[in-house]
């Protein structure tokens, strides 16, 4: 009986730990993309490249436009 007096403030320790881990993960921006790892693994790596190529091609600001068959009109 006197193992129950260490282990319930031992569980409440470890239960609050969970909690702001939780809380930290969740702030810190974990769980913000939960299907872009899941559509990773199911693409082509060469898919997964061009995508990646065409995305960084867009933020860059490049003038050039892309036609919807991925080909450039320049």
């Amino acid at each position: 009986m006197e193992v129950i007096y260490g282990l319930i403030p031992g569980m409440l320790v470890l239960g609050l730990a969970a909690v702001a881990v939780l809380f930290w993960a969740a702030r810190s921006g974990q769980f913000d993309d939960l299907e872009g790892d899941g559509q990773r693994l199911l693409l082509d790596e060469d898919e997964v490249q061009d995508r990646d190529s065409s995305d960084s091609h867009r933020q860059s600001g490049a003038g050039s436009e892309t036609r919807p068959d991925g080909q450039s009109s320049d």
